[in-house]
């Protein structure tokens, strides 16, 4: 048996249970209570079970529950109606059969029709009752799924969406490596040898790390390192490279290839702009409650000041808000008149 269907009969028998107790124990406070009277009440639970029960599969094989509320409501209604007069009608005449009706309908003066509309409105009550309970408590479960299946959605969404990021990043990466590669090749083979020793390195940390939604910064730190190493050998002294780095973050939390990223975009948009090069910086530490990334270059910034950003600069800030929401923050900004600095703040991971 389903769990809705065994918790459907366990409120079911609970529900007239309790009615049936109720009829009792108010009989009993008032010396009323007589073989007649429990046989009265157990007649009467026993239809109202079967009837409510015999409602509720009318009410799915019409789909009432799935129906605009407006509609459900007028339709719970004319089904509480038709069922309180059914219910009213085997009550009279199942009691007038075993000869145990009330007292006052128990002359023959009174008309059937006036017994059974009497009992089908006390029936309507109940069973007015019983579809209230029913119809909040599957409008709440409704809503409850409707909001699961809203978050497993947003959930999905936001999972292909990094995985496109992803997706995107490692191509992005990879061309530019080659670039810097084939450059090497005819001015130093022997160089461009190593820099496909550094770019296998890199290939290789990056597919290790591809699944990961975040790894430990000390692997991504490493990633940077090879990656600079590999631009170090295309720029040979234009291009210097300085370290600030906190050991004790080195084992935080940190999105893959985003500090990479990062890097990737100082060399790019700053030292391959600069007549006589410049400084590529990178700074790991602890600030306000946060791990604070900082990547340093030399120039000028020109796009993201008009609140252009492209596509690294982007994904770097859509990763960021998708795993980290409002907690998260990345600015690029120019520090100096001739420095660059793109600042990444992060939760600082609970240990």
């Amino acid at each position: 048996m389903r769990i809705g269907k065994r918790l459907y009969w366990i409120f079911q028998l609970s529900g007239w249970g309790l009615f049936a107790l109720a009829n009792v124990f108010f009989a009993f406070i008032f010396d009323q209570v007589e073989w007649k009277f429990c046989f009265r009440v157990a007649i009467y639970i026993a239809s109202g079970l079967l009837l409510s029960h015999c409602m509720r599969w009318v009410i799915h094989k019409t789909n009432i529950l799935y129906k605009p509320l407006q509609a459900q409501i007028t339709s719970f209604i004319s089904i509480t109606l038709v069922f309180s007069m059914l219910l009213g009608i085997a009550e009279t005449y199942l009691l007038q059969y075993f000869n145990i009706q009330q007292k006052q309908f128990s002359s023959k003066e009174v008309a059937i029709p006036k017994v059974i509309l009497w009992n089908a409105f006390y029936s309507f009550i109940y069973l007015l009752i019983w579809n209230c309970i029913y119809f909040i408590y599957h409008y709440i479960e409704k809503s409850r799924k409707q909001q699961f299946d809203t978050l497993k959605l947003e959930a999905l969404v936001k999972e292909l969406e990094l995985k496109t990021i992803k997706a995107h990043i490692n191509p992005h990466f990879i061309f530019n490596s080659l670039n810097s590669i084939r450059a090497l090749v005819d001015e130093n083979p022997e160089r461009a040898r190593k820099a496909v020793t550094e770019l296998s390195n890199i290939l290789r940390s990056s597919m290790q790390i591809e699944k990961a939604e975040t790894v430990n910064f000390e692997k991504e730190l490493n990633i940077v390192k090879d990656y600079l190493a590999l631009e170090n050998m295309r720029f040979e002294d234009r291009l210097k490279v300085e370290y600030e780095i906190d050991e004790d973050t080195l084992d935080q939390q940190v999105p893959p290839m985003m500090l990479q990223t990062l890097v990737e975009n100082a060399i790019k948009h700053g030292i391959s702009r600069q007549m006589n090069g410049g400084v590529v910086k990178v700074v790991s530490d602890f600030r306000n409650g946060c791990h604070e990334l900082i990547v340093q270059n030399t120039g000028h910034l020109n796009g993201a000041l008009n609140g252009y950003m492209g596509f690294g600069l982007s994904s770097t800030q859509n990763r960021l808000h998708l795993l980290y929401g409002e907690k998260a923050n990345f600015e690029i900004r120019q520090a100096t008149p001739t420095l660059v600095e793109a600042k990444l703040s992060i939760p600082v991971e609970a240990k």
